[in-house]
């Protein structure tokens, strides 16, 4: 008999030139995240789900599973009910899969396959792949670095109005004049610019699908000079008359060019407080 071990993972394989008893033996613990949204108020909140120990000794048995919310409030308990009743099911199967999956041979049964002499080629394409995946790693690091300094907002809201009527009321600038009771400035096309609340937010429309995506490059007049984020709206109609909005909006400043580092924060709660709210209470989209 011989022992192989990676990492977490151990294998045990019978020397036998056709690699068919293979036993492979593993110690796993996994960290999953997840996001709920209530169908009522459209708010979502993120949770965890911690499973502690998954190993072949105990395949039989069905493991311990954690599941934590961020939010303490009401909403945040409803919706960790909801996933302990249908999600944690899906978890559990989906380990079941794994673990059946294990005790046929598992991903080692091929990797520890004896096979013929490879060629030269053969040997060194594995090494070449790694080390494009690790030029791939270092870039992302390197661009990650450089980014450091700004953070990304991440909102979803519900309303009770087509996907079409919430596009046109945010491509439209006599509606943010209505709803915002302020000055607004809009055009309708890709590469065209605009200019809201007085224009204290401007920037250039980058790619708009009616009904369906807005893009624009955006920037409060507060921030330094040259520095833009990217606002990502995607509307989704999952049933008549009910459309989910979804935003991101990246590279948003920590500070503006005063020192204040409230950016972030005051930026969030103007998309929700000042746009999204204010849209759903004039024009009588529900909450």
């Amino acid at each position: 008999m011989a022992k192989y071990g990676e990492g977490d993972k151990r294998w045990i394989v019978e020397d036998r030139p056709d690699g068919t008893n293979v036993i492979p033996g593993y110690e796993l613990s996994l960290s999953l995240s997840w996001i709920g949204e209530s169908k009522s108020s459209g708010a979502s909140v993120e949770g965890t789900v911690e499973i502690p120990y998954i190993a072949d000794e105990n395949a039989g048995e069905d493991p311990e599973i954690k599941v934590t919310v961020r939010d303490g409030g009401p909403v945040g308990a409803r919706l960790k009910e909801a996933f302990l009743a249908r999600g944690k099911p899906v978890v559990l199967e989906k380990i079941r899969v794994f673990v059946d999956a294990m005790a046929k041979g598992g991903p080692a049964k091929d990797d520890l396959e004896v096979k013929k002499p490879k060629s030269a080629a053969a040997v060194a394409a594995p090494q070449a792949v790694k080390e494009e995946e690790e030029e791939k790693k270092k870039k992302k690091r390197e661009e990650e670095k450089g980014k450091e300094g700004f953070k990304t907002i991440q909102l979803s809201e519900r309303f009770n109005c087509s996907a079409r009527v919430l596009y046109e009321i945010l491509m439209d600038e006599r509606r943010w004049k209505g709803f915002t009771q302020s000055n607004a400035r809009i055009s309708g096309d890709v590469g065209g610019e605009f200019s809201v609340f007085d224009g204290s937010i401007m920037g250039t429309n980058v790619e708009l699908q009616e009904g369906k995506v807005i893009v624009q490059k955006w920037r409060f007049g507060s921030w330094p000079d040259g520095v833009y984020s990217t606002v990502r709206l995607t509307f989704d109609e999952p049933e008549s008359g009910v459309t989910i909005v979804k935003l991101t909006q990246t590279e948003v400043p920590e500070e503006d060019r005063y020192g204040n580092s409230t950016v972030v924060e005051n930026t969030e709660r103007g998309w929700r407080e000042l746009i999204f709210h204010k849209i759903r209470a004039v024009f009588g989209f529900g909450i």
